[in-house]
């Protein structure tokens, strides 16, 4: 059952991301921020009536354009059936529960009036149930959710320090992905030597393999920014360093490399060897191990040379190239759909500040929600505190789906 039908809903203004409502098995230590304002919208309405009416204006328009009797409207009109059902047992529901409530009001007689109480439960958890699926409907998962990841860290600012938080964010994944029942495995990384205390990355690449894992990790894209003595320095100054993280769509299981004619051809791809660079040991400087792979059409090059066999390096490589045109694919299919409105699939500006893990002040701030919370070593062991931003952010993209259904309509007014 979705969230947002569980909880009260309360009216809500229209903000970058909506305050955040945290549950009792999460950490409590949270005291979230207001969230900015972008555009009023009825402060009267809940989150309920959104819904409802973004599901109304959705079906009269179906039923409006059905009337012109084009049959592109009328298979329209039959794949909206699910959101007619859908609203029909809401709406059900709420005239059941408020006939309940008026019954047991009004009735002198105890036992009936008890009797009509008791039912009320029951229709609550049906109107919960109905508006839950609505939402799903209204608002439906983008369809690579369900995908792996492929979670990408680069180094940015504070030099060999933003190498060292560069690992620490990897471990952080890796906690997260073992306590979710996913698999991640370190596919490549440009380790930095003499950084200090500690593995240090300026660039690593984690594959993350597991159901629902994509869904998850593309709202942990941007820039992860900390703020820390570190361990290298003698003054105590606090210093700031960050790292981008990009998040792709794993491809399936099924071989990478095969043409499959949707996301590349392999007449486009150029495949290169060549000897491995750096640390390995003689077998891996002497044989044409590593692999490197341009995509022709759109310049985009992979190199891999974590591994002594060609063979997996090449596999690695196109898992990398076929995650990648993924993502372009999908951010294209974005931004045409910007034209027409704002994205159900809400992208994510990779330049973006999304975080700040402020270690001296044992403080985490989630830019976008936004919100601020103690349970920052929770975070970094990858516990619960990071499924409560999620959440939240997750909460929010829903909102603004059934905001942007409603713009839409009334921008045609």
């Amino acid at each position: 059952m979705h969230r947002l039908a569980r909880t009260a809903l309360a009216p809500a203004a229209r903000a970058a991301w909506p305050p955040c409502t945290c549950s009792p098995r999460l950490p409590p230590a949270l005291a979230p921020q207001p969230a900015k304002r972008r555009y009023a919208a009825p402060a009267t309405r809940s989150f309920e009536d959104q819904v409802l009416l973004a599901a109304r204006r959705k079906l009269e328009a179906a039923d409006s354009a059905n009337e012109e009797g084009s049959i592109d409207a009328a298979r329209r009109s039959k794949e909206l059936e699910g959101i007619r059902r859908a609203l029909r047992d809401v709406e059900q529901a709420r005239e059941l529960i408020a006939s309940l409530h008026d019954l047991a009001s009004s009735e002198s007689d105890p036992d009936l009036r008890d009797l009509a109480l008791a039912d009320v439960p029951d229709a609550e958890q049906a109107l919960s149930s109905s508006h839950a699926r609505l939402v799903a409907l209204l608002a439906p998962a983008p369809a690579t959710s369900s995908l792996g990841a492929l979670v990408e860290l680069k180094a940015g600012v504070g030099g060999s320090e933003a190498s060292l938080w560069s690992a620490d964010l990897v471990k952080m994944y890796q906690r997260l992905s073992q306590r979710k029942g996913w698999r991640a495995t370190l596919v490549e990384s440009v380790a930095i030597e003499g950084a200090g205390v500690g593995e240090a990355y300026k660039e690593a690449l984690l594959e993350v393999t597991g159901e629902g894992a994509f869904g998850y990790l593309r709202r942990e894209a941007g820039v992860h920014r900390v703020q820390r003595v570190p361990a290298t320095e003698s003054k105590g100054r606090v210093h700031s360093s960050t790292v981008s993280v990009i998040v792709l769509p794993a491809a399936s299981d099924a071989d990478p490399s095969a043409d499959d004619g949707e996301l590349f051809e392999q007449k486009d791809v150029r495949v290169e060897t060549m000897r491995s660079r750096g640390a390995g040991g003689q077998h891996v400087n002497r044989t044409e191990s590593a692999i490197r792979l341009t995509h022709i059409p759109t310049g985009i090059t992979v190199s891999m040379q974590d591994s002594r066999s060609q063979h997996d390096n090449r596999t690695k490589a196109y898992r990398v190239l076929r995650a990648r045109l993924l993502d372009r694919k999908i951010q294209a299919d974005i931004e045409a759909r910007r034209s027409l409105r704002r994205t159900q699939i809400k992208g994510v500006d990779r330049s973006e500040k999304i975080r700040t893990y402020n270690l001296q002040q044992v403080r985490l701030t989630d830019h976008r929600i936004p919100l601020t919370t103690s349970a920052l070593e929770d975070a970094l062991q990858g516990g619960e505190t990071l499924d409560m931003i999620n959440d939240a952010l997750e909460d929010g993209e829903t909102r603004e789906t059934i905001e942007d259904i409603l713009a839409e309509f009334e921008a045609e007014r």
